[in-house]
């Protein structure tokens, strides 16, 4: 390693020439002493993560690194540093090219805080699920210390919460909107999306001596400029100040945005905020098969550096330890969720040698007992384009794959899939294969024969007992809102699930994911989702809550109170008391529940569910059917006291 000028450019992937064990046994440089064992004077890139360090392609400190490292350039990791001082910002020197900061594969704000906004007992990126080793507004923090260290060192930004904060977005957490992360932060370039293209132009611009704020021509990057610096042409959304004073504003910048986040077709962005402007450039070009594998084969270690021994490690890896990430990209476009608008609605995928050999891999890692705990993707089936106009034309502008009917130049061919599955599962070494990331039925339905065909060998060969599918909720109104089929679709899925299993011989079951409080979810629609909660005979342990992220159409919806593409009003649910009845409702045989449930089921005019959400009659003392009468007036209603409530705990959402 020399830092010297990288042999391939322009966001080219050089193909890797190294596996796990292909002799890169160390971790990269977490101190001055990895550094001098290396012979290293200077690092070219220091990277400031707001995780800590695990050497694993999920992660994404460690993925920019070992690509930066694989190209030539000296590489080191702040992970996790105090940011009440100097210390650990400055232990391996002031870098040669410039600081990268993430906060995280998180936004540090979910990361620290549920849909309560109660803090999080654990943190899984930290040393032994450690919280608070973590800023709030990670990347702000950091950009700010490194700035009073450095000056005008190159700042570049990327991750998570920098891409989806990218424009002036609602912060839920402090109830509030906010500038563009790129403004507040003072950074010089903003990566959005996954980022290996970008890095790579950005780090030989550095390393040919072109000053941070010339690089102008980088797509999928972000930048801030005066009005000598905007580009010749360009859309504009509305500004910082219109937008403050106009939740309209809001949901037109929101639409105007999200019709240009294509690599093809897409245009440059400008939105004003006081002295600057936000530029944003189209969307970086997908990676092809071979860039993907040249990513996933690079050394990764596959664990946590051995400076966390102590603490037993970071939880956070062993989701993903013995997972094996065989695409990117989604076409779904949930509203609730932000992964089309970071990883793109184009689907790129791995090729079956590199997942072969990764699989291969993991069947040697200290710890494997045979499992492969998945094979996926943001959602697992969806292993191709959706159509094969996508690689010229790029995503259709203004309309979505599956909502609200399936285009007619869909893909639905499940076969590749299949295909990479039935290899996986001859390894030697693998007893068992799973799939446990997401699976759209929707989809696997309108595949005919080839997703029956599917379907039989995943329940044979794929599943252990339960299959975890996510239909969200089963009002009309909320699932358009969602932008999700109908629930007829999850019914036709139940069906043929049943009948494949029985056919089989298996007990095997689905278990459901329901969300509370979406926009659109008022009263009447929490009741019909408890309504087929019950149907299904299903009481989660834990319901999921609304979490207005930002970047999502939902969390548009929830700000402004309206469709931003209709403009038609949207119910939202916003006070604590609304959300604590919805999430009541989906758990409403858990018994500390039942008297909020009773309650809610009164106002909105719906006693007659009372039989149907409590079949056994156990409704607690204070319940009253809708055959009984209230107490006259003047007449004392029995002494009662009230139970003491818990609370059923938030889960965290995937980001």
């Amino acid at each position: 390693m020399t830092g010297k000028k990288p042999s391939s450019r322009n966001g080219r992937l050089r193909e890797s020439s190294a596996g796990a064990d292909g002799g890169h046994a160390a971790f990269l440089p977490v101190s001055r002493g990895d550094m001098e064992s290396r012979g290293w004077g200077e690092l070219d890139f220091l990277f400031v993560s707001g995780d800590a360090y695990v050497d694993h392609p999920s992660f994404a400190a460690a993925l920019i690194c070992r690509l930066l490292e694989h190209e030539g350039y000296r590489v080191g990791i702040a992970a996790q540093p105090d940011w009440h001082g100097d210390d650990d910002f400055t232990a391996m020197g002031r870098p040669r090219l410039g600081v990268l900061v993430g906060a995280g594969n998180l936004d540090s704000m979910l990361g620290k805080l549920t849909a309560s906004k109660k803090v999080r007992s654990t943190d899984a990126y930290s040393p032994g699920g450690r919280r608070g080793l973590r800023p709030d507004r990670a990347t702000l923090v950091y950009c700010q210390r490194i700035r009073r260290l450095w000056g005008d060192i190159p700042l570049i930004v990327g991750g998570v919460e920098a891409s989806l904060r990218r424009f002036v977005h609602y912060d839920y957490w402090s109830d509030a909107l906010r500038r563009s992360i790129l403004i507040d932060s003072q950074a010089d370039l903003l990566v959005y999306g996954m980022g290996e293209r970008q890095i790579l132009e950005i780090a030989g611009a550095l390393s040919d001596g072109v000053p941070v704020d010339a690089i102008r021509n980088v797509k999928g990057t972000c930048y801030a400029a005066g009005p000598d610096g905007l580009p010749e042409a360009f859309v504009e959304l509305p500004s910082w100040k219109e937008i403050s004073a106009s939740r309209s504003c809001f949901a037109e910048a929101y639409r105007i945005s999200s019709l240009e986040q294509d690599p093809i077709k897409g245009r440059p962005l400008v939105q004003h905020h006081e002295k600057k402007a936000l530029v944003q450039l189209p969307p970086a070009f997908p990676l092809s098969e071979k860039e993907m594998d040249a990513v996933y084969d690079l050394p990764y270690r596959r664990t946590w550096h051995p400076m966390y021994d102590a603490d037993g490690g970071v939880p956070a890896l062993a989701e993903v330890q013995f997972s094996v990430t065989s695409h990117r990209g989604c076409f779904g476009s949930c509203s609730f969720c932000a992964i089309h608008a970071h990883q793109g609605r184009i689907i790129q995928a791995r090729s079956h040698t590199s997942i072969l050999r990764e699989v291969r891999l993991l069947t040697r890692l200290p710890g494997f007992k045979g499992y492969i705990h998945d094979i996926g993707g943001p959602t697992a089936n969806f292993r191709h384009p959706s159509c094969s106009h996508q690689a010229t034309r790029g995503a259709c502008r203004g309309r979505e794959c599956l909502f609200p009917t399936p285009c007619r130049n869909l893909d639905a061919s499940h076969a590749d899939y299949l295909e990479l599955l039935r290899k996986c599962r001859a390894v030697p070494g693998v007893k068992k294969v799973f799939v446990r990331s997401g699976l759209r039925y929707d989809y696997l339905l309108l595949a005919g024969a080839d997703g029956r065909r599917f379907l039989e060998e995943l329940c044979e060969h794929h599943v252990s007992g339960q299959l975890k599918v996510a239909p969200e909720h089963a009002s009309p109104t909320v699932l358009r809102y969602m932008r999700k089929g109908d629930v007829g679709e999850y019914r036709k899925f139940m069906a043929l699930y049943e009948a494949v299993n029985r056919r089989l011989g298996k007990r095997q079951y689905l278990v459901p994911y329901f969300m509370t409080s979406h926009p659109g979810s008022g009263l009447p629609e929490a009741v019909e989702l408890a309504e087929f909660a019950a149907e299904l005979d299903f009481c989660p342990e834990q319901a999921q809550d609304f979490i207005p992220t930002p970047g999502s159409l939902a969390t548009c919806m929830y700000y402004t109170g309206m469709d931003p593409f209709t403009r038609e009003p949207v119910f939202v649910p916003r006070s604590a008391g609304e959300r604590r009845d919805q999430r009541a409702l989906l758990q409403h045989r858990m018994p500390q529940n039942r008297e909020r449930v009773l309650e809610a089921l009164r106002r909105a005019g719906r006693m007659d569910c009372v039989k149907t959400l409590f079949p056994d009659g156990t409704m607690g003392k204070a319940a009253r059917g809708p055959w009984q009468e209230r107490p006259k007036r003047g007449e004392a209603a029995p002494a009662r006291r009230r139970p003491r409530r818990r609370r059923s705990g938030d889960s965290q959402p995937p980001f």
